[in-house]
């Protein structure tokens, strides 16, 4: 990889540092507390990456708070579990955030006055192979014509939820007919004059692709990208907004200035980190692997591997608002 570079915790780093693993910047002793990703950074959804366990143990033994903070359209749940099958160390985790619980907890809690004035009618969309998100206990009514829709919530990309009493099937569709949907619905509501214009859609993961294995999966955040263009309003429940930011530091008890957030989604994990005032760790070997590795490097590949510096400077100025990017620079998430 590029040059490492070990931080000062009394200087300021400049973007997108290059470091060789975390250990260097968990000995300059300015962050107290870990944000992680997961999916790519840890392990691609089957498999850990090599070296992953071992920075997770270590940081959890160097005092640090460790906080998984997911665009995972799941509940927490369940989380640590599959991580414990994978080899990490349950009890080097405080806790677990997902953005699936966020969307759970303000559509069940309504915690403020827009989240009450919603409305119970949803279209749905929904995993199928990938198992189902089930809205039992939620409060809600599926159904299938988007006008007749208070709001829209994506968990997946795989169907649409059937209505029904009890808990009703999916119907798969295509993601692009399930975008065209959304558009279709956006123009709809304002040729009608829809008072407060199309169905704001709740989205249960941002991210646009995850790795699964050694491929891309879209997410439910390809589907907030068609209808943001169409001109519907999209309520993000995951990174990069700083909604579940602000929950990880009430979590931890930590001030932004303690925090590094790390990850491998330029768009989610840096933009995110860098609107909420944190620093942050880019693993290169995740999402973007084939943006800024050598051909052919990835996640399971030797740590020192070449990041191209102006793909990666390319990639955040698309991004990152401001011009800003990552804090710090790794490929892989190591210690």
């Amino acid at each position: 990889m590029l040059a490492s570079t070990s931080p000062s915790p009394a200087s300021t780093a400049a973007p997108m540092t290059p470091v060789s693993g975390l250990g260097e910047l968990v000995r300059s002793g300015k962050y107290q507390g870990l944000l992680l990703d997961q999916f790519g950074v840890l392990h691609d959804g089957r498999t850990p990456y090599p070296g992953a366990a071992e920075a997770v143990a270590a940081a959890a033994d160097a005092g640090l708070q460790l906080l998984l903070i997911s665009n995972s359209s799941r509940r927490a749940g369940g989380t640590l579990d599959k991580l414990e099958k994978m080899g990490f160390r349950r009890s080097a985790f405080a806790g677990v955030v997902t953005s699936g619980e966020m969307a759970h907890s303000c559509v069940t809690q309504r915690p403020d006055a827009w989240w009450q004035g919603l409305g119970r009618r949803v279209v749905h969309f929904n995993w199928s192979s990938r198992g189902p998100i089930d809205l039992q206990g939620w409060g809600l009514e599926v159904v299938s014509d988007p006008s007749a829709a208070d709001f829209f919530l994506a968990h997946g990309t795989e169907g649409l939820t059937e209505p029904g009493p009890g808990r009703g099937g999916v119907r798969e569709v295509p993601l692009e007919a399930m975008k065209e949907l959304l558009v279709g619905a956006a123009e709809a509501a304002r040729r009608q004059g829809r008072p407060g214009g199309p169905p704001p859609l709740v989205v249960a993961n941002p991210d646009v692709v995850t790795v699964d294995g050694d491929d891309l999966v879209p997410m439910p955040g390809a589907l907030a990208a068609a209808y943001a263009g169409a001109g519907g309003r999209v309520v993000l429940m995951g990174k990069p907004a700083p909604l579940i930011y602000g929950e990880a530091g009430r979590l931890l008890g930590l001030e932004p200035g303690r925090l590094l957030a790390v990850g491998d989604s330029m768009e989610h994990d840096i933009a995110g980190a860098a609107s909420a005032g944190m620093d942050s760790l880019f693993i290169a070997a995740g999402i973007h692997a084939r943006e800024v590795l050598p051909e052919g490097a990835g996640a399971q590949g030797p740590a020192a591997q070449a990041v191209d510096a102006a793909a990666l400077r390319r990639l955040a100025a698309h991004h990152v608002p401001g011009g800003g990017g990552p804090t710090w620079v790794t490929t892989r998430f190591v210690w």
